[in-house]
């Protein structure tokens, strides 16, 4: 694997406590107000709940710690990537983003931002250094892309964007800061959504944008405080809970993922499988290159929607739903959502049950297809 240091999850844990003064919580309070009490000049103090929050702030403390760099939280995954696109595009503007990444990513682009006057243009994530990066204003990458599993080699594509004068954004909602460091990488932007395994829970809708950028930063801020995209003090509690546990369940679910996955490929039910963690996967090496770990997610094609149906819906350890990330091992067809894969393409999540009782139920679930 990649011959990164990851963050300090010691630290982590401590990061709020070592802060505190005698006889503060331990547990971090939850700040429920929208107003503060603000005689005279409100200079250097809080003054709004729009703009400013203590939950949150410790929240972003915690988040820059993971990311080694500035963060801003967000009420969602597409809240964080709007700021980031909406904070550095104008009309005039070129935009290239990945044809087979997060498809709400392109609707966002397509329906709002090309009739705001910005050139959207989209490319495969296995040839998306085909034609190079001039004229681009952004360039917005997902690795691995969701839901194929593609990987794109991050410190390539930051160099050129870069030289090219423009400014490259990095989804890592699929890997998290444990798994894959975008910014080390050259990236000026990463956005990740922090329902999925950040949070962990499945309880809480979040997310974030990080960057070494003060500039790039500033503007993302303006962006939620000026459009009110902004989370609600019981979400940021609740992600905060979450990162305390996400090394032990991340480390729990990838170590997983690499005993599943070969088992998978070898099943006679599965006709083709993607996870950057097997050797013959097509993404193998630049993921070794690039990434901490291979992540949690599996993507395999079945012999027909009809059996990927049942296959999903009578595992008793899988849960039959959409995003991915939580302590549940889940799973759904993305075709149904208009991805462009195979009607029987499954994404599988492994969550946090034992691994051996895990494959056991998906073996019995595949054997009776």
């Amino acid at each position: 694997m990649a011959d990164f240091s990851k963050p300090s999850m010691a630290e982590l844990l401590h990061l709020r406590g070592n802060q505190l003064d005698k006889g503060e919580p331990i547990a971090l309070p939850l700040v429920q107000s929208s107003m503060y009490h603000l005689p005279g000049l409100a200079e250097n103090f809080p003054f709004y709940g729009r703009a400013t929050n203590p939950t949150w702030d410790a929240l972003e403390h915690a988040l820059a710690h993971l990311e080694r760099a500035d963060c801003i939280a967000f009420p969602s995954g597409m809240a964080a990537i709007s700021a980031s696109l909406f904070a550095t595009l104008k009309a005039g503007c070129k935009l290239l983003i990945p044809s087979d990444g997060y498809y709400v990513t392109r609707v966002l682009s397509s329906r709002f931002l090309s009739n705001l006057g910005v050139e959207v243009v989209e490319r495969p994530s296995n040839a998306f250094e085909d034609g190079g990066f001039e004229g681009f204003d952004v360039v917005f990458v997902e690795t691995p892309s969701n839901p194929g599993l593609d990987v794109v080699d991050l410190s390539s594509i930051a160099k050129q964007v870069r030289a090219a004068g423009g400014v490259s954004i990095c989804d890592n909602t699929t890997l998290t800061p444990l798994g894959q460091q975008p910014l080390d990488l050259g990236i000026d932007i990463v956005v990740s959504s922090d329902t999925k395994s950040m949070g962990g829970h499945s309880d809480a809708l979040m997310g974030h944008v990080a960057s070494r950028n003060g500039d790039l930063l500033q503007a993302m801020e303006d962006w939620r405080r000026i459009s009110g995209s902004i989370p609600g003090p019981q979400e940021a509690w609740l992600l905060h809970r979450g990162l305390e546990s996400l090394d032990v369940r991340f480390e729990r679910m990838c170590n997983s993922a690499e005993l599943i996955a070969p088992r998978l490929a070898e099943h006679k039910a599965v006709q083709s499988i993607r996870f950057p963690g097997l050797q013959v996967d097509p993404s193998h090496n630049l993921a070794k290159s690039q990434q901490l770990r291979f992540g949690f997610l599996i993507c395999f094609t079945l012999e027909s929607e009809e059996k990927a149906e049942r296959f999903i819906n009578d595992c008793p350890y899988l849960r039959p739903a959409t995003s991915f990330g939580g302590i549940h091992s889940s799973a759904e067809r993305r075709a149904r959502w208009g991805d462009d894969v195979d009607p029987a393409f499954v994404r599988l999540s492994i969550g946090c049950e034992p691994a051996e009782e895990l494959w056991e139920a998906l073996k019995t679930s595949l054997d009776q297809l």
